[in-house]
């Protein structure tokens, strides 16, 4: 069983449509809720892993997520305040946070060595999502430089997210 389904949905939202041109491109507020948004999922599906798995390689991964995701998330707080933004729930969080619940609820079924494998599998396609959409549009969008930068600074954070999530994953093949 694919739990990828549901980020698929959410990759094709994440990408608006291929390229957007300027007037279709996120503007701060909603990029930074975006991202927020983003984080906040991730810590939710590593306190799930936390809760259920009992492996201590998955444990240790989940953990770092929770703790680099809070951890970027802080900075994501203390920049929109420091900035006077307030972020606005759009479209691309709204649909992000759809996937990501019926993610969780299909996880919520599984035990053991299946829930490891399906949360570690999730997290790959997640972080590839997310990482394009950052890559591809959230960043080349951003017009604060201040948010450019935090969103750089998670990216490379996140690559290596992806690739440790990959070496996990490589162990439930």
């Amino acid at each position: 069983m694919k739990l990828t389904i549901a980020l698929i949905s959410a990759a094709s939202i994440l990408t608006f449509s291929g390229q957007a041109n300027a007037a279709d491109a996120p503007t701060d507020p909603q990029i930074a809720h975006i991202a927020y948004t983003a984080g906040n999922l991730d810590i939710a599906a590593g306190k799930q892993a936390l809760a259920r798995s009992h492996d201590k390689t998955v444990r240790a991964f989940a953990q770092e997520m929770v703790r680099d995701h809070q951890a970027v998330n802080d900075k994501a707080l203390a920049l929109v305040k420091k900035l006077h933004v307030t972020p606005e729930d759009n479209a691309t969080s709204k649909g992000l946070t759809k996937a990501a619940d019926a993610t969780r609820s299909k996880l919520s079924h599984l035990n053991g060595r299946a829930f490891d494998k399906a949360y570690i599998e999730n997290e790959v396609a997640y972080h590839k999502t997310v990482n394009g959409a950052l890559e591809g549009t959230l960043i080349p969008s951003a017009k604060n430089g201040e948010l450019k930068s935090l969103l750089e600074t998670g990216l490379n954070l996140f690559r290596e997210h992806q690739a440790h999530a990959e070496q996990v994953a490589r162990a439930f093949k």
